[in-house]
C-alpha cells in the first residue's frame, strides 16, 4: 500500500496538505448539509422514498457502507508505513475509533431485526463518507499526528478519553434497547424507553454525538473536529425527526422528553 501512496502522493508534505484539505471540505460540506437538511430529512428508514433510488436490504446496506471505514484504516496501519502507531496517545485514539467501527461494521448490521431497506443513494453516499473518513482519520494520526510528552495525562486527552466512552457505550445501549422494543412476531412501532431515553427521543444519536466530540477533544486536530462536526449535523437533524414524528404518532408520547439534548432541546 506504500507504493500505492507514493503514486498518488510525491511527497508527505503533499499528502499531509491533502489531508488537511479534506478535513477543511467536510466542514463545508457539513454546512451545506446543513443547509440541506432545514428543508428534508435524511432519506432513510421511515424517511425514505422511491426518489433517492431502489431499496437495498438494510442488513447489506450497513454492512457494505460501514465496511470501509474499517477495512481502509486497518491496511493503513497494518500494510503501510505507519510511522506513528509506536506512540501511545496515537494508538489510543486509533483504538477508540476502531472500537465504534468493528462493532459498526462487523457487528451491528447482524443484529439488526426487521428494518426498512436503504435507499440507493443514502446507501451510496454513506459508503462513500466512511471510505472518506476512514482514510483521513487513520491516516493522520498512524503517519502525521504528534502529540507532546505526556498527551494522555493533558486534561483535554483526559476529558475527551472519558466523553468518547460515556457516548459510546450510550450508543449502544440505545441500540440495544431499540433492537428490543418488539417481541418476536411483532410488527409496528414502538415507544423507546429506559437508559438515556427516558430523557430524549434520539438517544442513540446523543450517544454518538458524544463520542465523536470527545474523540475531537482528546485528538486536537482539525481531522478530528471535521468528523465531530459532520457527525453532529447529520444526527442532531436525526434526533430532530424522530421527535417530531413520534410526538405525531403517539398522544401519549411523554411531554417533558426532548429532542437531542435533556432538559434544553
Amino acid at each position: 500500500m506504500d507504493s500505492l501512496l507514493s503514486w498518488l502522493f510525491s511527497s508527505e508534505e503533499e499528502e499531509l496538505n491533502m489531508l488537511y484539505s479534506m478535513a477543511c471540505l467536510m466542514v463545508f460540506m457539513a454546512a451545506c448539509t446543513f443547509v440541506t437538511l432545514l428543508f428534508e430529512n435524511v432519506p432513510y428508514g421511515r424517511y425514505a422514498t422511491s426518489k433517492y433510488g431502489f431499496p437495498v436490504n438494510v442488513r447489506f446496506a450497513w454492512f457494505i457502507q460501514e465496511l470501509p471505514a474499517f477495512l481502509v484504516p486497518l491496511c493503513l496501519v497494518f500494510w503501510t508505513s505507519s510511522a506513528k502507531t509506536s506512540q501511545l496517545p496515537n494508538q489510543l485514539l486509533i483504538a477508540m475509533y476502531f472500537c465504534h467501527y468493528v462493532q459498526r461494521s462487523l457487528i451491528y448490521p447482524f443484529l439488526i431485526r426487521g428494518g426498512k431497506p436503504t435507499p440507493f443513494v443514502s446507501f451510496a453516499l454513506a459508503l462513500v463518507f466512511c471510505l472518506y473518513n476512514g482514510y483521513m482519520q487513520v491516516r493522520y494520526l498512524s503517519h502525521y499526528a504528534e502529540y507532546p510528552p505526556h498527551w494522555v495525562t493533558h486534561p483535554c486527552f483526559i476529558a475527551g478519553s472519558m466523553l468518547w466512552l460515556v457516548g459510546w457505550l450510550m450508543n449502544m445501549h440505545s441500540d440495544h434497547i431499540l433492537r428490543n422494543l418488539r417481541k418476536p412476531g411483532e410488527t409496528g412501532y414502538k415507544i423507546p424507553t429506559g437508559g438515556m431515553f427516558e430523557y430524549v427521543s434520539g438517544a442513540n444519536f446523543l450517544g454518538e454525538i458524544t463520542e465523536w466530540a470527545g474523540f475531537a477533544l482528546a485528538g486536537d486536530s482539525i481531522h478530528s473536529l471535521a468528523f465531530a462536526i459532520f457527525t453532529t449535523v447529520v444526527l442532531a437533524n436525526r434526533a430532530v425527526a424522530h421527535h417530531k414524528w413520534y410526538l405525531t404518532k403517539f398522544e401519549d408520547y411523554p411531554k417533558s422528553r426532548k429532542a437531542l439534548i435533556p432538559f434544553l432541546f
